[in-house]
């Protein structure tokens, strides 16, 4: 059970603590009107929605990128402001869609050195941390290769790896699925089921987010329409049509609840 200020039980302050958020770019279009939202530590999150919910708006106030509107985002209880993005970045590691805009080093070596360098890291401690973070994710003998050199599931691996040198406490992952081959989607989804960290991955692809996401969140309209189990969501028809969004053909939901999920209904 959790405070009112949003600690656990154990006293441990949520990974994300959004309270009130709103946010209107300078042109005027506000597109976040009052997002409130905890993700404890260790969990799991799916963040769902249509394109223009906001969705993207929301997880770039996670690290400070954007900054300015209504409300507070705290990031395992430290409040994103000026004075804290240093740890606040350390702490949040995004992973973009596209993974050339993460490497951009001669060899996928320097890349995952790049950042751990920037904190003061050197010689044995930082070719340590890189070791660790290629063998995260299958990537131990690309240490020496172009990035360019790699498949698209190769490369998102070690962008992922760029941030995991980090040690961050929350990955957000932007649509980690996206143009993956089956073989990739698995290998991806065997990586991130591994990791020790708070995880948020904004995606559209709804069979991945059930299979690795046990909780959901639907943003829409720039607030939260649903947060939930997945599997319950992803069984209501009705909510997904009212939210814009769609499983794969074929695909049924239902046949995933369990008797104690279909009583929640």
């Amino acid at each position: 059970m959790a405070s009112p200020d949003g600690s656990s039980s154990d006293g441990v302050p949520p990974s994300i603590d959004v309270r009130g958020l709103a946010f209107a770019y300078p042109d005027g279009r506000q597109v976040l009107f009052g997002v409130d939202l905890q993700i404890a530590r260790g969990e799991r999150v799916a963040l769902l929605g249509p394109n223009g919910a906001g969705k993207t708006t929301l997880v770039l106030h996670f690290n400070g990128i954007l900054r300015g509107g209504a409300g507070e985002v705290r990031i395992g209880g430290l409040p994103v402001g000026p004075g804290t993005l240093p740890e606040i970045r350390r702490r949040v590691g995004l992973v973009f869609q596209d993974p050339d805009d993460q490497l951009f080093m001669p060899t996928v070596g320097e890349d995952v050195a790049f950042g751990p360098a920037n904190l003061g890291l050197r010689g044995a401690e930082l070719a340590a941390r890189v070791d660790e973070a290629l063998a995260a994710v299958g990537l131990s003998g690309h240490r020496d290769r172009p990035p360019h050199h790699l498949s698209l599931g190769e490369r998102r691996r070690a962008a992922l790896a760029t941030v995991l040198a980090m040690r961050p406490e929350v990955l957000v992952l932007d649509e980690p699925s996206s143009n993956l081959d089956p073989a990739g989607r698995r290998e991806l989804a065997e990586i991130l089921l591994g990791l020790d960290v708070t995880l948020l991955m904004v995606t559209h692809d709804l069979p991945y987010a059930l299979q690795l996401c046990p909780r959901s969140v639907v943003l829409s309209g720039g607030v939260v329409g649903a947060d939930g189990p997945t599997r319950r969501l992803l069984a209501d028809t009705e909510l997904l049509a009212r939210h814009r969004l769609e499983l794969p053909y074929g695909f049924d939901a239902r046949a995933m609840l369990t008797e104690s999920d279909v009583s929640l209904t």
